[in-house]
């Protein structure tokens, strides 16, 4: 069951949505007059100080819905018309098997737009035990199955002696979410490549491959967390044995209650994101369907809206956004004012 977050100064019930027409892309019942976007927590804080300045500009508020990336893009690729999301806010790039889900269903022209940058931090209470992980640790303590093996550690020193003798604890997202799917492929991926045996079982059999290395544990030391970031911020704050898994911009917001944990000794900073040497940087992104650009009142003045609030001196900075380089937001600034559709081109 999607755990969804609506904007607080827009509300939107079944009947009203179901009001804007059906999935014919428009033609009959007229334009919709609101956005709707749905996606990443991570996305979330981002798409709605750009929906407020919508607002701002005289449109009726867009609607941002928090299901996660995966469950989003499931909504965003299940067919073109007003009974579906105009946006997808995802905190990792479209799959190849999603975009060929939006063929299928007849969202043939979809616009893709990296809107910065953000990191799965890892953080503790600010009265945590001053913890220091790297991928391998995390892979060996959270696995289902670490190289192959049972899963036996109970407790942080189990994995690495150098680490406290507290038990494993630690607050993630689900898998519907976008995070959740960098954790798997930018941590734990690359923790169970340090086992040269892994990468040998990657060329003789790829699906055990990743059953070993991306499976996480369900035990009850890795706890899903939902879609709501800040409730995972409230649980680490409260427990200081506990470890959280979330974007950056949660840890930045919330830096007098929780401190980032160093993975490979690089502190989850502004600087170490921006440059990618903290492990678990990553780009952000918004898609948008070409169809519905001339059915949906002000959804050109919401994409639109971005290049004015991903910049140096952009809003979106002060939200706990990290900037992308200049000629990032150039090369993507170019894509919404030409509507450049994506090909597919290096989809995995």
């Amino acid at each position: 069951m999607y755990n969804f977050k609506t904007t607080a100064f827009v509300a939107v019930s079944a009947l009203a949505l179901s009001a804007c027409g059906g999935s014919g892309g428009g033609e009959a019942g007229g334009a919709r007059d609101f956005v709707r976007a749905v996606g990443s927590s991570t996305v979330y804080p981002f798409a709605t100080a750009v929906a407020e300045k919508v607002a701002g500009q005289g449109f009726k508020s867009p609607v941002i819905e928090s299901t996660g990336t995966g469950a989003g893009m499931k909504l965003f690729c299940a067919g073109v018309g007003f009974n579906f999301p105009d946006v997808e806010n995802a905190s990792r790039r479209m799959k190849a098997s999603e975009f060929e889900d939006c063929k299928a269903n007849g969202v043939t022209e979809v616009i893709e737009v990296q809107v910065g940058i953000d990191g799965i931090a890892f953080a503790e209470a600010a009265n945590g035990p001053k913890m220091k992980l790297t991928p391998e640790t995390v892979y060996k303590a959270l696995a289902a199955n670490p190289f192959g093996k049972p899963q036996t550690a109970k407790n942080w020193k189990d994995v690495d002696p150098s680490l406290p003798a507290i038990p494993i604890s630690v607050y993630g997202p689900p898998t519907t979410s976008g995070t959740r799917d960098a954790l798997e492929e930018l941590i734990l991926e690359a923790g169970c490549k340090s086992d040269p045996a892994m990468g040998a079982l990657k060329d003789s059999d790829k699906d055990a491959y990743e059953k070993t290395c991306t499976t996480i544990r369900e035990d009850g030391a890795y706890i899903e967390g939902g879609e709501n970031d800040n409730l995972l911020v409230q649980k680490i704050a409260q427990n200081a044995k506990a470890i959280g898994i979330f974007g950056y911009s949660f840890l930045e917001e919330n830096a007098d209650k929780l401190k980032g944990v160093p993975m490979s000794d690089v502190e989850p900073t502004y600087a170490s994101i921006s440059d990618f040497s903290y492990p678990g940087a990553r780009p952000l992104y918004i898609y948008i369907k070409k169809a519905h650009l001339d059915k949906v009142k002000s959804l050109k003045e919401f994409v639109a809206e971005w290049p004015n609030a991903w910049g140096a001196d952009g809003y979106l900075k002060d939200k706990g956004m990290v900037v992308s380089p200049e000629e990032v937001r150039a090369a993507n600034a170019t894509v919404i004012s030409e509507l450049t559709v994506m090909d597919g081109t290096g989809l995995k």
